[in-house]
């Protein structure tokens, strides 16, 4: 009976123990973010945003200039027009200096879009890429150790070179 009782015993802790290792997750970790500016597509990307960005300072640049110089040829001139006249030049600066506010606003809002278009891919493709390598290694869950993401401490496996090995950089 005791030889009974004690194979029940050691059945039992054996099934506790298979039951607890099976609900141990394997847990790994990746700086998304390093991973992201790895990649080529993200630098062209990046070289491609700067260019957009560097064309409408330009433009803006050149708007600001044209403004600048009328504003200081009407201020010249301001004393020999008519009250009338000077109304209607600082109303004409006015919406001038609006113009230039509105583009301003509008080529944000396209470089934010243009980002947006040209990083979801990038994005996209790491976001497969480390599913792939996190299953392949069989782990079920991936955390981001980008710095700044709450992850404190990453001791455990860091899948950055194989995932980097798998995306061929």
């Amino acid at each position: 009976m005791k030889q009974y009782k004690n194979l029940i015993i050691a059945f039992a802790l054996t099934i506790g123990a298979v039951a607890f290792t099976q609900a141990q997750s394997k847990v790994a970790h990746i700086a998304s973010q390093e991973l992201i500016e790895a990649m080529p597509g993200y630098k062209t990307a990046m070289s491609d945003l700067e260019k957009l960005q560097n064309t409408y300072d330009a433009e803006i640049k050149t708007m600001m200039t044209e403004f600048s110089n009328t504003y200081k040829q009407y201020s010249q001139e301001a004393e020999s027009k008519t009250a009338e006249e000077n109304a209607k030049r600082s109303q004409e600066m006015q919406t001038t200096e609006q113009t230039i506010a509105q583009y301003r606003q509008n080529a944000l809002q396209d470089l934010q879009k243009k980002e947006v278009e040209l990083l979801k891919p990038v994005y996209e493709k790491a976001r497969v890429a480390v599913q792939k390598v996190a299953r392949a290694k069989g782990f079920d869950y991936v955390i981001d150790s980008t710095t700044g993401t709450g992850v404190i401490l990453a001791d455990g496996y860091d899948l950055m070179a194989d995932v980097k090995k798998d995306l061929g950089i």
